[in-house]
C-alpha cells in the first residue's frame, strides 16, 4: 500500500446480514483498491450512507465519498451538460464551465454535451455516470460493480481506460466487481473476502501467483482443479494422490494433513504439453491424451484427459508441435506452481 495520508479508515466493520465479521481497511490518497467476495457491496453501501453497520468504526478524513450512480439514475430528459450541473453546484459559478469541460474531456465525452442519455451508447452512459461522480471533487470514489451490463469487449477497454484516468487524477477509489480479471485491470490492491473475513490482500500479481485459498485461486484467474487426498506433508510441499489416479507434489496452501481431502490447483499457462510419453518428458510428467484444441487468436487452449476421468486445461501460444487429438501426450509443471488447498465447493462468483 502507498505510504500516503488516508482517505478512508475502517476498523472492525461488522455486517452480520452480509456475512461480514470484522473488516479492517485503510485506503490512501491515490490508491485504487478492489474489494471482492460476499459482502463487498454491503461495505460500499455502509460507506455511502445507504446502510448501517452492526459494529465497527468508519473514518473519512476527506469528507463524504462520491458514489458512481447507475445509468438508470441519469436525468433522461436533460443533456449531458445538464446532468453534471448538480455535482458542480458546490464550485464557484465562474469555475463551473471550465470544470465541466475538463470532466467531459477526461471521461471521453467531448462533443456530446448537447445529447441526452438515451442518445448515448451504454459505454457513454457509464462515462457520464463517472463524470457526475467526479464533479464534486470527492477525495474518495466508490464504484459498485461499475461496468455491469457492458459487453465483454467494451467492458475490458473501459476498465483499462478508467485505470489510467484514476492514476492521472490521483483519485482514490474503492470498488467491487465479481470479475477477478476486471479487478486486476482496475486496481493496484485487492482484498478478497471469504467466510466473512479478508483471506488475502495484496497486489494483483501476488494474489494471482500465490492464492491463499481455492476460492481466491478461482476468483483471480482460471485454474485447473484436481481433487485428491493428501498422502504426506514435507515442509512447504504436499504429496497428493489425485482421484484420477496419479500421484504428484504441490505447494502446501491451506490443505490439511495426511488423509484429508484436497484440491490441487494449477494455472493453465503453467502446464507444459508435449507430443511424447511421460517417461520421455521427464520426472514428474503425467501421461495424458489430447481431447480438444481451441484456437483463440493469441493463444491455443488444449483440453487433455489425465488418468481415469481427469480433465486438464493448458494454454500456449499458437504454433509449434502439438500432440495429435486422441493420441498420446504428456503434461508437466513445476511442483511449486501448483497449490494444495482444502477441498471446498467450487464457487463461480461471490
Amino acid at each position: 500500500m502507498q505510504d500516503t495520508a488516508p482517505v478512508l479508515e475502517v476498523e472492525g466493520l461488522g455486517l452480520p446480514g452480509a456475512g461480514l465479521r470484522a473488516l479492517d481497511l485503510r485506503l490512501g490518497a491515490g490508491e485504487v483498491v478492489a474489494l471482492l467476495g460476499a459482502g463487498a457491496g454491503a461495505v460500499l453501501a455502509v460507506l455511502a450512507g445507504q446502510a448501517r453497520a452492526a459494529a465497527g468504526r468508519v473514518r473519512l478524513p476527506g469528507g463524504p465519498p462520491g458514489l458512481l450512480p447507475p445509468p438508470a439514475a441519469l436525468f433522461r430528459n436533460r443533456t449531458v451538460l445538464e446532468n453534471l450541473a448538480p455535482g458542480l453546484a458546490g464550485w464557484p459559478a465562474a469555475e463551473r464551465p471550465a470544470r465541466a469541460a475538463r470532466l467531459l474531456a477526461r471521461t471521453g465525452l467531448e462533443g456530446q454535451e448537447g445529447k441526452r442519455p438515451p442518445q448515448l451508447s451504454p459505454a457513454q452512459q457509464l462515462r457520464l455516470c463517472l463524470a457526475r461522480a467526479l464533479a464534486p471533487g470527492p477525495a474518495l470514489l466508490l464504484l459498485d460493480d461499475p461496468l455491469a451490463g457492458l459487453d465483454p469487449g467494451p467492458r475490458r477497454a473501459l476498465a483499462l481506460e478508467w485505470r489510467s484516468l484514476f492514476r492521472r487524477l490521483g483519485q482514490a477509489v474503492l470498488l467491487t466487481t465479481p470479475e477477478g480479471a476486471e479487478a486486476m485491470a482496475l486496481a493496484g490492491r485487492l482484498l478478497v473476502l471469504e467466510a466473512g473475513e479478508v483471506v488475502q490482500e495484496g497486489p494483483p500479481q501476488a494474489l494471482y501467483d500465490a492464492p491463499a485459498t481455492a476460492f481466491v485461486a478461482g476468483l483471480i484467474g482460471e485454474n485447473n482443479r484436481l481433487p485428491g487426498t493428501v498422502l504426506a506433508l514435507e515442509e512447504d510441499m504436499a504429496r497428493v494422490r489425485l482421484d484420477c489416479g496419479p500421484e504428484l507434489e504441490a505447494r502446501l496452501a491451506d490443505a490439511g494433513g495426511p488423509g484429508s481431502r484436497c484440491i490441487v490447483a494449477v494455472r493453465p499457462e503453467k502446464v507444459a504439453v508435449a507430443a511424447m510419453s511421460a517417461e520421455e518428458l521427464g520426472e514428474g510428467a503425467l501421461p495424458a491424451s489430447l481431447q480438444e484444441v481451441v484456437f483463440l487468436g493469441p493463444e491455443v487452449r488444449l483440453v487433455l484427459g489425465v488418468g481415469e476421468g481427469g480433465v486438464l486445461v493448458a494454454r500456449r501460444p499458437p504454433g509449434g508441435r502439438l500432440p495429435r487429438v486422441g493420441g498420446p501426450a504428456a503434461v508437466a509443471w513445476d511442483a511449486y506452481a501448483a497449490f494444495a488447498y482444502r477441498e471446498t465447493p467450487m464457487i463461480l462468483s461471490p
